[in-house]
């Protein structure tokens, strides 16, 4: 398992250095306060108390939440699922809480303008695909874990949504149960509200009233989940620090209270773009957790990208790999950066972390072929599932249409040429391959033997453009 999960695919197709291939395969890991190992790994912005250091070195829960303004979580809320990560494997209880209500509120903080409302048909998609995917990285998380050495029962983390309790109450109690609960002055005083106050476009109340739901998810959790931390981006300070209030004064905090019974907050640093963009949906970049809106190979590719200056930085969030293997890591990769060592562990260790082993050999699967690797050591069922959530570059097409007809004509139906006097040209340039081999004759027929194991072929346009075509 080892072997596949920590093979290298750059064009060499090699393996480990010997000194990094055993750094990774340490055993136990050392029993750590979680607030010291995520500040060592950079996750760790601000916390509300220097408490929270005691406070962890005991069983708690800690909760984060998410609202479904997609069908699918990505980048960004991959930082805050590792806080929760880390917080689970080392023996506290997770929450994950899914926006139902929130969700159809939108909140201000960070933009500049109100987002657009959706539909509760539309709310309930997302809401059920965000619940699947958080289940499944929690599932792959603890594996992915426990192969890393950390040995601490984690329990299965509970994912709520907050519908559930804001379906059933009234304005009246609303206004009884949370707004009298809250000053006007505090509110007005967020940095979300204020910048947004300033704009021309000013707030809405309903946006302006968003920091009370989330403040109520903090006081309901805490009062039925015995939840003590909320976790949440750096962007999210104020709102957390809004629920820590409520619960204080809901609960007509004393001087003497028990460390136990304290509410603590912590964010961790927003991922940001080398121009120092958010990642996500808003800014336009965003790359997904979900495989059918970005692909093994799409996931696995961003992170072979990181920069030499980004590359230890995302080790230490988007892995388990411990600080002297990361180093180990990064003095081979100085040695020869040109190979792209750190850049490949990184991308082997979190898409296995997000899709799992079968995950991330579909990627390395699908990097192979799409970076001209040698086709006859994968087979034509491995390149199907590497490839059968990618509808960009996969396309079916009945065996009639495939043997015994033209390469030009099946070109466009892929979609790899724009017509077939388009793909006459480019095979005459000498710029058309069929399973990387170079096509020279314009009126070259497909037939069987041309199919990788029967089933699916690769046709190539210059260097970078792969269209697969699978025969059914």
């Amino acid at each position: 398992m080892f072997s596949r999960a920590f093979q290298l695919h750059s064009r060499q197709w090699g393996v480990l250095p010997t000194t990094v291939h055993n750094a990774l395969f340490s055993t136990a890991v050392r029993s750590r306060n979680v607030v010291e190992e995520m500040t060592d790994r950079g996750l760790l912005a601000q916390i509300t108390s220097p408490d929270l250091l005691r406070r962890t070195e005991t069983s708690t829960s800690i909760y984060c939440g998410v609202d479904p303004t997609a069908k699918s979580l990505h980048l960004g809320n991959l930082v805050t699922l590792m806080g929760l990560l880390h917080f689970g494997i080392h023996g506290h209880q997770a929450i994950a809480l899914v926006g139902g209500a929130t969700g159809s509120i939108g909140d201000p903080s960070g933009r500049k303008s109100e987002r657009v409302p959706l539909t509760r048909d539309v709310l309930e998609q997302n809401v059920a695909g965000i619940e699947r995917q958080i289940h499944r990285f929690f599932e792959n998380g603890t594996t992915y874990a426990a192969r890393h050495g950390y040995t601490s029962v984690t329990k299965p983390p509970k994912v709520l949504n907050n519908y559930e309790w804001f379906s059933g109450m009234s304005a009246l109690e609303f206004l009884g149960d949370v707004g009298r609960y809250a000053r006007v002055n505090t509110m007005l005083g967020k940095e979300s509200v204020k910048s947004r106050i300033e704009s021309t476009q000013g707030i809405s109340f309903t946006e302006f009233s968003y920091q009370l739901l989330q403040a109520y998810d903090f006081w309901y959790l805490y009062q039925n989940h015995e939840c003590r931390v909320q976790l949440g981006g750096s962007d999210q300070w104020g709102n957390i620090t809004a629920g820590i209030d409520m619960i204080n004064r809901k609960r007509g905090l004393v001087e003497e209270e028990s460390l136990e019974d304290r509410a603590f907050g912590i964010t961790i640093p927003l991922l940001l773009t080398s121009s120092g963009e958010k990642f996500g949906k808003s800014a336009g970049n965003a790359v997904w957790l979900d495989e059918s809106m970005t692909s093994y190979f799409d996931f696995y590719q961003f992170f072979m990208k990181a920069t030499d200056e980004d590359v230890a930085k995302y080790l230490s969030m988007f892995t388990l790999l411990q600080q002297d293997q990361i180093k180990e890591i990064m003095h081979e990769h100085q040695r020869n950066p040109e190979n792209r060592i750190a850049q490949q562990e990184l991308a082997n260790q979190t898409t296995e972390l997000v899709h799992g082993v079968d995950g991330l050999h579909k990627a390395q699967t699908a990097t192979k072929v799409l970076f001209g690797g040698d086709l006859g050591s994968v087979t034509g069922e491995e390149i199907v599932q590497a490839f059968k959530d990618d509808s960009s570059r996969l396309v079916q097409l009945d065996r009639s249409q495939v043997i015994g007809s033209g390469l030009d004509g099946i070109a466009t139906l892929a979609k790899a040429t724009k017509s077939k006097s388009d793909a006459q040209k480019r095979i005459k340039a000498g710029g058309l391959y069929l399973n990387n081999a170079r096509i020279a004759d314009p009126r070259y027929k497909v037939v069987e033997s041309d199919l990788l194991d029967g089933q699916v072929c690769v046709i190539r346009c210059g260097k970078s453009s792969y269209h697969l075509v699978q025969v059914v």
